[in-house]
Parts: structure tokens; C-alpha cells; sequence
């Protein structure tokens, strides 16, 4: 939930004038058009917003501006996107009515495998995830995807049904293969009064990954190589992984080149603009992001978000790069085989 408590005394409305898509003359204008979301008003920022996130990491008073833009770019219907194509992926992917429960341990982590497990199956494999007990479905789908499409109605009405099914199958620690899923449970649910079961803990994937590297360091092989890391849009809730990320490439001996589309810079992987139809700039944006890996002559793109590499991985192949989830990347570390991309 947006708190707009420290709004009046932000000097340089970081949330605004960082945005890497509009463009304010200066700090005056931006903070005429934040003022008016704060009174409920429509907003050009609405429009040409592209709903990456970003701003939510700009701003330095942890204040989620990005929660009161996707409120009010529903409540104005401000986004380009087909109603069409809303209503039939919000009908496609509303939990099951009945809950089919596993017999899990709830004294030990469960993976999430989330709604998407069929076309993600090949990179649930292997060593890092075979011992584990796992969930999977529309019964534990986070539904942060609708803060892309403001259709934050959506998962508020959802979010208490999934709460409900961790709590019936009793999960305690839940792995989250997306960052979404971990984003959701780990900052948009507590930040918008959304309750979780007693003693409920995310796990963020990559927390899991650099845990099991550890205690494993013996059976890894160092990749050395440079890689592009393409940051996912819901990592902006939960930056601290960032540093996650950095250990996990210094364990299995990879190199995160320091570009200039990474990190707080991160561009997003332009996919939604397609959807917003703005495929021009979702072209510019991608080659701009995939010739700046070029430059800084990274061998492969590497991410967590399986949307970013589909989105960007035909791409990034014809440039002659490889594709890998970071987590194929840690299996091939560990000597196993992993999905070509």
C-alpha cells in the first residue's frame, strides 16, 4: 500500500525522474503529477507507465509508489491492453475450487512450483531439486501478474485463497521459484495488510540455491565464463537478492559484467509492450539491452524469470549468445546436463 507520509519533503522525486520511460523536464513537473495520484487524479504518468516496477527501488523512503500508479491506472483504465485478452488470463488462471492436499513434512521447505510447471519442468530437475517435496498449480499461483495488467483487484480477492491453501496443506517454508511468488509473499502482501499463515516463510530460489552451493562446494565445477544477468521486473520488491545473485555466480565461477542495464539500471525484458502495443519500443528496447551484454562481452544472458527468456531468448541467440536460467547454470556447475535454450 502506498504511503505517501514522506512525499512532501522528497527533494528529488528519485520515483519519477529515474523512470527510464518518461521523461520529466524537471523535478517541479514530476512532483506535479506524484501529487496529483496522492488526490486520486488521473495522471499522464498512467499512461506511459509500462509497469516495470522500478520505481518502487527508486524511491528512497520504501514507499511503493508503484501500488498507487497500478490502483489508479485501474480505476482509470489507462493501460492499452485488450479486455479481451485481461478477462480470458484472468479466468485462466483463478485458483482451483477444491484443493487437492499432498502429505508433506512441515518441518522441512516445500518448492512452489507455481501455475507454470509443465513448461518449466525441464529446469526443476537434478540434483537441486529432486530431494524436494513440492506444490504446484493455480491453488498456490501468487497472481502478482495482474500488477502488470492494474488488475490489483484481482490478486486482493485471490490473495486471501492462496493464504488459506498454504495454511490447509500446512506449509511452513516455501521455496518460490519465481521472483514473483517470493515478491508477493515477502513485501506485497505484508505491505498491503494481507495476512499469511502464522509462521509462514518465503524462500526466495536463489536463497535455497546459494545454501545447497555451499554445502556442496566440493562437487562444483567452475563455468568461467561472462554472463549478461537480466533482472526480473518483481526483484524490485526485494533487492536484497541482488547480493544473493552475486554469491551464487562467485561459487560457481561465473562473471556478472558490470553493464550498464543492470542492477538498479536493470532494464526490463520490454515483453509487456507488446501487450501495452508499443512493439516499436519494445524492439529498442531489447536491442539496446542485448547489444549492451555484447559490449561488455558476456558469452550468455542469464535469468530467473522464464517470461524475460522467452521474451528476449530468440534474440539473444541470433546475436550468437547462449540463454540459461540461473539455475540450469548452477546444474551445469554440479555436472549435470541442462535444457539448450
Amino acid at each position: 500500500m502506498f504511503d505517501n507520509s514522506n512525499c512532501a519533503n522528497c527533494a528529488s522525486i528519485d520515483c519519477l525522474t529515474r523512470c527510464q520511460w518518461i521523461d520529466f523536464d524537471n523535478v517541479d513537473a514530476a512532483r506535479s503529477e506524484i501529487v496529483k495520484m496522492i488526490n486520486g487524479e488521473e495522471s499522464s504518468v498512467l499512461k506511459d507507465c509500462i509497469t516495470c516496477f522500478a520505481c518502487d527501488e527508486y524511491c528512497p523512503y520504501n514507499s511503493h509508489p508503484f501500488d498507487l500508479i497500478t490502483v489508479l491506472q485501474e480505476k482509470y483504465g489507462s493501460l492499452n491492453i485488450n479486455p479481451k485478452l485481461v478477462e480470458s488470463t484472468v479466468n485462466r488462471y483463478k485458483p482451483h475450487p477444491e484443493l487437492r492436499l499432498k502429505e508433506i513434512d512441515p518441518n522441512k521447505p516445500v518448492l512452489n512450483k507455481c501455475a507454470f510447471v509443465k513448461s518449466n519442468a525441464e529446469s526443476m530437475q537434478g540434483k537441486l531439486f529432486d530431494d524436494l517435496q513440492n506444490v504446484s498449480g493455480l491453488s498456490y499461483f501468487c497472481n502478482l501478474l495482474y500488477h502488470h495488467f492494474a488488475k490489483d483487484s484481482v490478486i486482493m480477492e485471490r490473495a486471501p485463497i492462496i493464504a488459506d491453501n498454504i495454511k490447509q496443506q500446512g506449509i511452513k517454508e516455501m521455496i518460490c521459484f519465481h521472483d514473483e511468488c517470493y515478491g508477493f509473499y515477502n513485501s506485497y502482501c505484508p505491505r498491503n495488510n494481507l495476512p499469511l499463515p502464522d509462521g509462514f516463510k518465503p524462500i526466495h530460489l536463489f536463497e535455497y540455491i546459494r545454501d545447497y552451493l555451499k554445502s556442496h562446494d566440493g562437487d562444483i565445477k567452475k563455468l568461467n565464463m561472462k554472463i549478461a544477468y537480466q533482472r526480473p521486473c518483481s526483484n524490485r520488491f526485494s533487492p536484497h537478492i541482488e547480493k544473493v545473485v552475486d554469491e551464487i555466480c562467485d561459487l560457481i565461477g561465473v562473471e556478472r559484467v558490470n553493464r550498464k542495464y543492470d542492477r538498479e539500471n536493470a532494464l526490463c525484458c520490454a515483453g509487456v509492450l507488446a501487450t501495452l502495443g508499443k512493439s516499436k519500443l519494445m524492439r529498442e528496447t531489447q536491442d539496446k539491452n542485448i547489444q549492451d551484454m555484447i559490449d561488455h562481452e558476456a558469452v550468455a544472458a542469464v535469468y530467473n524469470c522464464p517470461m524475460c527468456l522467452e521474451s528476449l531468448g530468440s534474440k539473444v541467440n541470433r546475436k550468437g549468445l547462449k540463454n540459461y536460467l540461473l539455475s540450469d547454470l548452477c546444474r551445469l556447475s554440479l555436472g549435470e546436463t541442462v535444457p539448450e535454450r
